[in-house]
This record gives C-alpha cells, structure tokens and sequence, in this order.
C-alpha cells in the first residue's frame, strides 16, 4: 500500500484528490496547522473524514514540516497548501507569498535533506500566466503574473524546476487552470453566483454584485483535475504540465449558465460593483492541454456549461436535503 501525504487537504482539491486516492489503494495522510481544530467539510461531505488520518503541520515551520514528512515516510506527496484567493491576496501580499513559496522550499529541503525516494507534485496556477491573449498558454509560455497570487505561484513553479535540476528530485508542478464543484466556498466568485441564483430563484436574494463580468477563464471539473494530478507523479520522468478544458468563456456566459440552470434570466438581477474590480485585472485565460493528453492520456470531459449546472444542481439538492430533514 502506497502513502500519500497532502498538505492543504481542508480545500477543495485535497478532499476530491483524498478520495480519488483512497479509491486507488493508497493509504491517506493530510496536513492541518491544527488537526484538532479543522472541520474539513469537504472530506466529511465526501464521506472519507474518518479514513484520512490528519497531523498538525505548517509548511512555514521547517520543523515541522521535516517532522511530519520523516514520521510518515509517504511515497508520494501533494502539496495543494497555501493561500488560494487571488483576490485575497492583493491584500495579504506578505501571507500568500510565504504561505506558498517558503512551503515549497521547505518541502523540498525536507525531502533532500532525508534522501527518501519521495515523488511530488506542487499545485501551480494559470495565474503564473498572465493575461495569454489569444495565444492559449502551453509549457512553454512566457510567465508574467499580474497578481501576488500569480508572483508566488510562479516562484513555486521556478523552486521546484531548480530543485529536479539541481537535486534530481521528481518533482513537478502541476499548471491547472481553474476548476470548480460544490465544495468550492462562497469567496470564489463561481459559487458566490451559484448561491445567489439559487437564492433568487427561491426569492430569498434580490439581487447580485459582480465586478468585472468580461474576464475570461478556461474552467473545468474539479473532480476530474486531480486525477490529472495523480498521473503526473506515475511518470517515469517528471514533467510540468498544463491541466484545462481547453476552452474559454466569459464571466457574462457563467452568470447565464448559472441563472439558467434554474430557470431564470440574469440581467434583471446582476448589477456591477467597482470595488469587486481587482487592481491589475488578468482579462482573458486561455490553456493548450495537448501536452497533458499525450503524456497522462487526461482529457477534461466536462465544460463550463456543465460545470455551472452541477454545481447549482449540487447547491439545490443540498437545500432540499436539509429541509427534509428540518421537517
């Protein structure tokens, strides 16, 4: 039986790749700053909180993190800790950097320092990017964040790079576009307009407030996401690789996914707030996953229509659920 060590299991990638995991034999340990704190909703919505054993760590905390990695001695690890919000993170700059990038480097010293034979995987981000035009972003395009998220994201994507090189460590960095489900919360801006379509269609919201609805993004299934994740560290050499659906969409056109997956039409009910709009604004996200579905034989099967309907799909039997229940 095989060990998996995933930092960041509380999210929404953690609980899905937990379950994608356990579903594959493995043996599954997460990282908590505090375990006997944590809810982990995802796992516990998932129904796998009580197979998944979970250690108190943080990855700005050498210590511990060296600790935990010896303790368990896992054959793979996952690292998918770390702020996750761009928009958070034009206001806590200093916390998404060390957050994400002295995680990294202290993941790695760990696993140089103690000469395991451990395989791992680091979550890297579209937003390393930048804005990709019309051009779509393949591995090999140029990297010019224009986010904190996206700057510390990209220096991850660099120290792993230079750790393989210089180390020989198989590691690599998977570049995923976004991808959503219902364990997303409601910060994200693709369950915020879930939940108020939801709500306005049950007459419980008037209306919703959204920045910038012109952006464009590639999204994608969560769910399917981390099997990609999985196949990366089965290769014999590791490599980074784009992970998306290969298509992009507007924000406007996730709005009319998600009002009409319940019956309504969105611009009676959207109105636009300046202060949603970000400082620097990434306009329009566009991957070429080709290189992903050479080597890992990963194709996404769902698209942003389909995505935008199972997660309101998901938010009303969930409503339904509890008011059964509450009767």
């Amino acid at each position: 039986m095989k060990t998996a060590l995933i930092t960041g299991i509380g999210g929404q990638d953690g609980a899905y790749l937990a379950a994608h995991l356990l579903a594959e034999g493995y043996k599954v340990v997460g990282t908590s700053r505090d375990a006997t704190v944590g809810r982990f909703d995802g796992l516990r919505a998932l129904g796998i909180r009580d197979e998944i054993t979970i250690r108190s760590m943080s990855l700005v905390d050498f210590r511990s993190t060296i600790k935990v990695v010896a303790e368990e001695a896992p054959d793979e690890v996952y690292n998918l800790a770390g702020q996750t919000s761009v928009f958070v993170s034009f206001e806590q700059p200093v916390e998404t950097f060390e957050s994400i990038v002295v995680g990294i480097v202290n993941l790695l010293e760990a696993i140089r320092i103690l000469k395991a034979p451990i395989r791992l995987y680091n979550a890297g981000s579209s937003e390393m990017f930048g804005n990709t035009g019309i051009t779509p972003a393949t591995e090999e395009t140029s990297i010019k964040p224009r986010s904190p998220y996206g700057i510390a994201k990209a220096t991850s994507f660099w120290q792993v790079a230079q750790y393989r090189e210089a180390y020989s460590l198989h590691a690599c960095t998977g570049i995923l576009f976004n991808h959503e489900s219902p364990l997303r919360p409601e910060r994200f801006v693709t369950q915020k307009i879930v939940a108020a379509a939801c709500r306005i269609a049950a007459g419980e919201q008037q209306t919703l407030s959204l920045g910038d609805l012109t952006v464009q993004r590639d999204w994608g299934w969560a769910p399917e996401y981390v099997v990609a994740m999985h196949r990366m560290l089965q290769q014999e050499q590791p490599e980074d690789l784009v992970i998306a659906t290969g298509r992009t969409h507007s924000l406007e056109k996730f709005v009319a996914a998600a009002f009409s997956a319940v019956g309504l039409r969105w611009r009676p009910y959207v109105r636009h707030d300046e202060r949603l709009v970000r400082p620097t604004e990434l306009t329009c996200g566009r991957a070429d996953p080709a290189r992903a579905r050479e080597k890992l034989g990963w194709q996404a099967r769902y698209q942003m229509p389909d995505v935008a309907r199972m997660m309101v799909e998901a938010r009303l039997a969930r409503a339904s659920h509890e008011i059964r229940h509450a009767v």
